[in-house]
Order: structure tokens, then C-alpha cells, then sequence
């Protein structure tokens, strides 16, 4: 994820002269990005984290290794993001006594997604709190949609002394994401994500069935990997939809750009995001969208102009939204031709990067994105 949604941002800082240090579980080892981070000029360390982990020995120890890792570095200044490196890397930082601590809230996660009920409703006790302690040492927080921020201050999580900023998400690399020609064949629906519950997926799959049982040769297909995550998607459940020929799925791929080129629409009904980057990655490549009105969702489509927004949680208005492009061909084109002037207007990486290099390097003096 380093060098997928933050390579232009690395360069952006070590082109202002910046030191670079990036932290994540075993990314020395990694075959792929390692040597490209290495090769930007990046030094690269490893630590010990378990993503979904609840374990809190496991998690203490993470914030001892973060403190020493930090003190031996010595930066001038941390961005963290996903829930526990903001959590225990921005605590971290403060006992290590780094000066300029940025936080960057990428979604709120499993427990602040769905009803607050059960272990849900425990998860989101604990996340708050362990939020609010970490928060109270972060001099700028910053939230990829409007949504999540109005919550954290709503549960007096963040405060003035936050200097809180809403950014485009991770901002999308137009030069890599180009806008792709639509390919010969059946209308094919695409889905890139972590199979799971919270993400729409089962209601997907009975849009599909509903649209597999009207019109014949449209294709429902699923890029992602099944996740250790309480709200994932279990193997039988997937092969079961497999055997029925509701969907395709694809397993997880790097080559994001060569899928999404043999693709029509793109298709995410989450149930809340920070600002999903697979849907960035969509609009860039010209592809009409098909989503939510959920946070984070509602903010990458203009209604009826560059694809649709349905309700959360609501197969039967997807599949409706769906069989508009089955009914009407022609909107593919025209939709996706708006989806590249929407990302380009919005969401060039170059918009972001220059609100987060200045809260890193002008010491968290920056702008808020529109």
C-alpha cells in the first residue's frame, strides 16, 4: 500500500530535501515494492503488527517497538495511517519525543461501520477510546471525508487542538491512471476490494442474480482477496457463488489498470469508506461508477452524471442502477468521458500531496481540500 497510494507523495518529499523513513509490517522482505521504495531513496524498516489483531500484550509490544524504532530514527515529523499505526504510532511518537505528529484517517473501519450491536459495538468502544488518548498527541488530523471527521468530533475524539484537515483521499497519479477505450464483448460490472460484508459485496451478488436471470452474457466480476476481517466473506460462501455462475472473481491482482481495461462499470456499494482508492482508480481509467450514498462513497459520484448512488444495504436499487447501462449502452461512454473530468478536477494526487507535505514539512501549517 507504501508505494500503491503514496510513491508520488514519497517523491514530493524527498524532493524537498526530506529524509524518508517508512514503517510496516515485513516490508523489508517484500520482493515487489521493497526495491522500488529503496530505489526512490526511501529507508525502509519492519515492525511487528497484526492488522486485525485484538490482542493486547501483541499491541503493547507494538508500541515498545515503535518507541525504539522512533528514537533511534529521530524524525522531525510522522504521517500514520490505518487505524493502529495512527494509534500506536502517533502514542509512539509523542514518548519519542517526535515534534510534528500528523495523523491520516483512511476510514473508520469495522467498528463504525453497520449497526453498533455485539462485538461490533465493543470493537467501536475500544477503537474510540484508544482514538481519543492517541488523538490528544496528534497536532493535525486529517479525515479523507467530511463524514468521519463531524464523528470524531462528535465523539469529542478530535477538538480544535487537532488543526483538523479533509483531504481528496490519497489523491490519484493521472499520468499512471490513464483514460482507457471500453473493450468488445458483453457488459462486464467490476468490483475491486477485500471481500466483505461492509463493502456490499453479498448485495452484489443478488444484484447479479437478478440481472444473470434477465439478461444473458452481462458479467458481475470480483477483484479482491478473502480477509481474516469479523465481516468477511467466508470461502464456502464464495465457491458457493462461484458454482451458481452469480459472479467471477479473480482472487487478489496487482495489475488494477489491465483489469479495470476490460471492464465497463465499476460497481462498489459500501457501506462507509474513507475515500476508496479502487474507486479513484476507476474514474481515472473512465469508467461510469456505480455506488452508495454512504460517507466517503457519495463523495466520488455526481448523481446521473458520472454513474449512480443507491442506498446502503440495497440489492434491489443496485441491481436497478446496474441494468441502466444493460438498457442504455450509450451511457457507458458518455458517464465515463464525465469520470475522467470529475477525477481530474478533484482528485489529481498533486491537489493532496501539496496539503500533506505542508503539514509534514511547514510543521501541520496546511490547507483543507474543497
Amino acid at each position: 500500500m507504501l508505494f500503491k497510494y503514496h510513491a508520488p507523495l514519497i517523491r514530493d518529499l524527498i524532493k524537498n530535501d526530506a529524509e524518508i523513513h517508512l514503517i510496516a509490517p515485513a516490508l523489508r522482505s517484500d520482493k515487489v515494492y521493497a526495491p522500488l521504495l529503496s530505489s526512490m531513496g526511501a529507508q525502509l524498516h519492519d515492525i511487528a503488527l497484526e492488522r486485525n489483531g485484538m490482542n493486547p500484550l501483541t499491541d503493547i509490544g507494538l508500541l515498545i517497538g515503535m518507541v525504539r524504532l522512533l528514537r533511534k530514527i529521530r524524525p522531525n515529523a510522522i504521517l500514520s495511517y490505518t487505524a493502529k499505526p495512527v494509534i500506536y504510532g502517533t502514542i509512539a511518537a509523542f514518548f519519542a519525543g517526535v515534534e510534528n505528529r500528523v495523523a491520516l484517517i483512511v476510514g473508520l473501519g469495522y467498528g463504525f461501520t453497520g449497526e453498533a450491536t455485539g462485538k461490533r459495538a465493543l470493537v467501536r468502544r475500544i477503537t474510540a477510546t484508544l482514538y481519543r488518548i492517541a488523538l490528544t498527541a496528534a497536532g493535525r488530523v486529517c479525515f479523507q471525508n467530511r463524514d468521519d471527521a463531524e464523528i470524531f468530533k462528535s465523539l469529542e475524539i478530535v477538538g480544535d487542538r487537532n488543526n483538523v484537515t479533509v483531504v481528496n483521499g490519497c489523491g490519484i497519479d493521472l499520468d499512471v491512471f490513464r483514460q482507457l477505450p471500453f473493450p468488445a464483448g458483453p457488459i462486464t460490472f467490476l468490483f475491486i476490494g477485500r471481500l466483505l460484508g461492509d463493502k456490499g459485496v453479498r448485495e452484489l451478488v443478488s444484484a447479479a442474480q437478478h440481472l444473470r436471470g434477465k439478461h444473458e452474457g452481462v458479467r458481475v466480476v470480483l477483484l479482491g482477496g478473502l480477509d481474516t476481517n469479523p465481516d468477511a466473506v467466508s470461502e464456502e460462501e464464495l465457491q458457493a457463488w462461484l458454482a451458481r455462475g452469480d459472479v467471477e472473481w479473480l482472487g487478489y491482482r496487482e495489475d488494477v489498470a489491465e483489469v479495470l481495461a476490460s471492464s465497463h462499470v465499476f460497481v462498489l456499494p459500501s457501506y462507509r469508506e474513507g475515500l476508496p482508492q479502487s474507486t479513484l482508480e476507476a474514474l481515472a481509467s473512465g469508467r461510469p461508477v456505480v455506488t452508495t450514498s454512504a460517507p466517503g462513497c457519495r463523495e466520488t459520484v455526481i448523481d446521473g452524471v458520472n454513474g449512480f448512488m443507491v442506498p446502503v444495504g440495497d440489492a434491489e436499487a443496485l441491481a436497478g442502477a446496474m441494468q441502466r447501462f444493460i438498457e442504455d449502452p450509450a451511457l457507458i461512454a458518455q458517464m465515463g468521458k464525465a469520470s475522467r473530468s470529475f477525477v481530474e478536477e478533484k482528485f489529481d494526487v498533486r491537489l493532496v500531496n501539496h496539503i500533506l507535505t505542508a503539514a509534514l514539512l511547514g510543521g501541520g501549517k496546511a490547507g483543507s481540500a474543497d
